[in-house]
């Protein structure tokens, strides 16, 4: 191939992008490498924290199916200390019987007035009692060992967020996987091996996955933070529901707090995917928040360059992804027209069918060798590789057509779903206080300490909310040193304190008392 190119003056055009395939060869083996060498915190025999006694999940949802009880059902096997279920009034009926079946000692359904994922995360935030929170989706099936693997990585008192791996669980009862649940199994196999590696080299990650995921709940009680998560804007006006999850991550890394991924077997969730053409606008929803998340990480808040450089490098290398692999089957084909036209002296022509095939059978046998984790497990799904490697493509094509579409801020799947701000709930206060006086039993009061009595700020989406103490707009430097002995939510590491404001943390840190522990 080399020497037809140089036959067809093409040397100096072709080079670079060999070298180009080459770079991305060589960046996938250091992938490879960190993910092999990788290794899990494991659980410790006298943990801080179990359970039964420091742990809440907390299942923003607005279904109930049999799906839900067959994962409610793994979350009690962990012995979490409570389930709260939060979903709009409507549907608070059937959740209620759902969660009676289940395990009504446990389980706790709290409503909302409209179904907005956010406000539902912020209302199940605001009800924990414990230290340390879980979001989980409503499908999300566990493992009798996840809890504990993710509390042995809040061992580390700079720990903020702990992801984990995923696997597809199937829609059909009887197991069988269609093809678009084997490309979602596809790409989480390569989603384990990346953030493996990136956890292992910087100890940062893209996204700690909102299908489950842990925080310490002082740092989500944080009034900034829950202002910010529930009027989250793109350009400053087009109001985002779904990518809860990279708004959460990129709080870590703004926030100074660490994160860490478990890539084991012990802390393996199942979830279910669309298994039908609407896994791809599942996708097409995927792709727009993270090219939005990764803008913001890598050119508006710039956070992620200083503390995970190898992550805001895998983001920049994303951004170039659908250059780079759409320019591979453009090139073989001038290759392919131009050296049947202009044969050069040295070699002959080759048949267009044969540098087809050849190309084809080096996509294919490429894309197989980064599956070959997922082969071990599923050795059935290799007949999909040419799907994939379809979906591939079809995929980069994607990703610019999201790039332009940014606007788009629906959850796809679901219509009517995402595209109502906390603001608005707001302008409906009147409507808010009757149904909070008709449902006061489902909500839970928060006061965070230091803060003052109502009025509210007169700009505050929650000003008429009796239930949200903790949401008020409040200018958080007034109140960051509240009395002492009163303040538990301070943490000594150290050479440096964090308060619960958010804004506290690059201010002059407050004196603790290295004896206290929050419990």
């Amino acid at each position: 191939m080399l020497y037809l190119t140089n036959d067809l003056g093409l040397l100096p055009f072709f080079l670079p992008l060999g070298i180009i395939g080459f770079y991305r060869y060589l960046w996938y083996a250091i992938k490879i490498l960190a993910w092999f060498v990788y290794r899990p915190l494991q659980p410790k025999e006298y943990p801080t924290y179990t359970a039964e006694h420091d742990v809440t999940i907390i299942v923003p949802t607005i279904d109930a199916g049999e799906e839900f009880k067959i994962a409610a059902r793994s979350w009690l096997a962990c012995r979490p200390k409570e389930i709260i279920i939060i979903t709009e009034t409507k549907m608070r009926g059937p959740l209620q019987e759902l969660a009676n079946e289940v395990d009504p000692s446990k389980i706790r359904v709290l409503t909302v007035a409209k179904a907005n994922k956010r406000l539902q995360m912020v209302a199940g935030i605001n009800a924990t009692s414990t230290e340390i929170l879980v979001f989980a989706d409503d499908d999300a099936i566990w493992k009798p060992t996840m809890l504990d693997y993710i509390l042995a990585c809040f061992e580390d008192l700079k720990m903020g967020g702990v992801g984990t791996c995923q696997t597809v669980h199937a829609v059909n009862p009887n197991g069988h996987q269609t093809v678009w649940e084997v490309l979602a199994g596809f790409r989480l196999s390569i989603r384990n091996i990346e953030v493996a590696a990136s956890t292992h080299i910087d100890g940062g990650v893209c996204c700690l996955s909102g299908r489950t995921a842990a925080y310490r709940t002082l740092i989500l009680k944080d009034p900034a933070f829950q202002y910010g998560f529930t009027n989250d804007l793109w350009l400053g006006k087009y109001p985002l529901n779904s990518g809860d999850d990279k708004y959460l991550t990129r709080w870590m890394v703004s926030h100074g707090w660490n994160t860490f991924i478990q890539v084991t077997p012990e802390a393996e969730l199942y979830s279910t995917f669309k298994n039908n053409w609407r896994f791809i606008k599942q996708v097409l929803r995927w792709t727009r928040n993270t090219w939005r998340s990764d803008f913001r990480s890598l050119f508006t808040e710039r956070y992620i360059w200083r503390r995970h450089p190898y992550v805001a490098f895998t983001m920049v290398d994303k951004i170039f992804n659908p250059i780079t692999l759409l320019s591979g089957p453009i090139l073989v084909c001038i290759f392919a027209i131009e050296q049947k036209d202009k044969a050069g002296p040295t070699n002959p022509p080759l048949p267009g069918w044969n540098i087809a095939i050849s190309y084809i059978v080096w996509l294919m046998l490429t894309r197989a060798m980064k599956l070959i984790p997922h082969f071990i497990k599923r050795p059935q799904d290799i007949i999909h590789i040419p799907a994939w490697l379809i979906f591939n493509y079809y995929f980069a094509i994607m990703k610019v057509y999201a790039l332009f579409t940014l606007h788009e801020v629906g959850w796809g799947t679901r219509a009517g779903v995402g595209t109502t701000l906390a603001a608005d709930i707001a302008k409906e206060s009147e409507q808010e206080k009757d149904m909070a006086a008709a449902a006061e039993k489902d909500h839970v009061q928060i006061n965070v300490p230091g803060a003052p009595e109502p009025p509210y700020h007169r700009d505050s989406p929650y000003r008429d909310d009796d239930s949200a103490n903790a949401l008020n707009d409040l200018d958080v430097r007034e109140y960051r040193e509240p009395p002492r002995e009163q303040n538990p939510f301070e943490y000594h590491f150290e050479d440096e304190t964090r308060s619960l404001y958010s804004d506290d943390y690059h201010m002059e840190a407050l004196p603790v008392n290295p004896s206290r522990r929050w419990r």
